[in-house]
């Protein structure tokens, strides 16, 4: 009979550390009864934690460790020093075959590096992206990358491309998702080398099982033009911070406007309804969660500043990643790809 899907977790990650790991625990094994779970960190501060929810006892196991990368730690000074940190074991059980999958809310680039050594890349997959699941008017649709990769080739794009539309097809649910390019213009002229000669690859190979809808702008993402939007890290994390600095700003004047006077007050009880719906779509912490694409391995990273229903969201993502075979769907669409190559500019 087969073990029963195991997520590792990065205890010590974060910024409110154990506390809130535990707790989004004890939503986590309601939701999810037949799932284990393995905690890496300082069993000293572990123990008492868990000790107060009696569920969790039979559903988790703790793996001592006292050290732990620091959120403002460079990557590079992390992977040299650390093999005994609780975000080093979370990934670690997943090469062993402990576990499925890890989830930390550590220091991102430190991850990113500390996956990439232990679990390697994909065949045919450069560099792994950071995929987030964006909410829209029609649903959600997925956006990568928002964070790995700064600069990206043409032929990275195209990777993503491949692996954003693995992921919506296997998450969302899509049998054929449409995926777009995020540009400066939808005219074929404008934008960079890289995105021109992405889109003349998806464009002009047959072989690729993608519906390529050209570019989308900004304004698309949230209006749900497409399924899958690619884009370089740099530009999707700013564009990922700016969408949820937007849902606070929002969500502050609607606040505001309903208290300044009795007759807001008394719209606000009479709308009570509408605007708990509101404030779920626009609650970042419902789709928290970034995907690391392109691993020979399952890692989600949790918001660092998350509380315990946000870290709660990351360990749904990663045990609904694992159970989708994500990673299988990316290696069979992956293999379909014969070389294309971009032509000069894309012109």
């Amino acid at each position: 009979m087969a073990r029963d899907l195991t997520v590792s977790i990065d205890a010590m990650g974060g910024d409110a550390g154990p506390a809130i790991v535990v707790a989004a625990l004890a939503r986590s094994v309601l939701r999810h009864p037949a799932v284990r779970f393995i905690l890496h960190g300082d069993e000293a501060e572990l123990k008492p934690l868990l000790a107060r929810r009696s569920k969790l006892a039979e559903k988790v196991a703790i793996q001592h460790t006292t050290e732990r990368v620091r959120m403002e730690e460079k990557p590079s000074l992390a992977l040299r020093r650390g093999r005994n940190t609780s975000m080093w074991r979370a990934i670690e059980s997943v090469k062993k075959k402990e576990a499925e999958v890890a989830v930390s809310a550590g220091n991102t680039g430190a991850l990113m590096a500390m996956s990439m050594f232990q679990l390697g890349t994909l065949e045919g997959i450069s560099r792994p992206a950071i995929a987030a699941l964006w909410p829209t008017k029609r649903g959600q649709s997925v956006v990568l990358d928002v964070g790995a990769n700064v600069v990206v080739t043409a032929e990275q794009l195209v990777d993503f491309a491949v692996m954003g539309e693995a992921f919506a097809r296997a998450i969302l649910g899509l049998e054929r998702p449409t995926v777009g390019i995020l540009n400066v213009g939808s005219e074929d002229v404008k934008g960079n080398d890289s995105v021109k000669g992405a889109a003349h690859i998806l464009r002009n190979n047959s072989s690729l099982p993608i519906e390529f809808a050209g570019f989308v702008e900004g304004d698309d993402i949230a209006e749900g033009t497409v399924d899958v939007v690619v884009t370089d890290g740099f530009t999707g994390n700013v564009a990922l911070k700016t969408a949820e600095g937007t849902a606070k700003l929002v969500t502050h004047f609607l606040r505001s406007a309903l208290r300044r006077s009795f007759l807001g007050r008394l719209g606000g009880f009479f709308a009570g309804g509408a605007l708990n719906i509101l404030r779920r779509k626009l609650d970042p912490r419902a789709s928290n969660g970034g995907i690391f694409l392109g691993l020979d391995g399952v890692v989600v990273k949790s918001h660092g500043g998350t509380d315990e229903l946000g870290f709660a969201s990351a360990l749904d993502m990663a045990i609904a990643m694992v159970r989708a075979g994500v990673v299988a769907k990316i290696i069979d669409d992956r293999r379909g790809i014969h070389s294309v190559e971009p032509e000069a500019a894309a012109s």
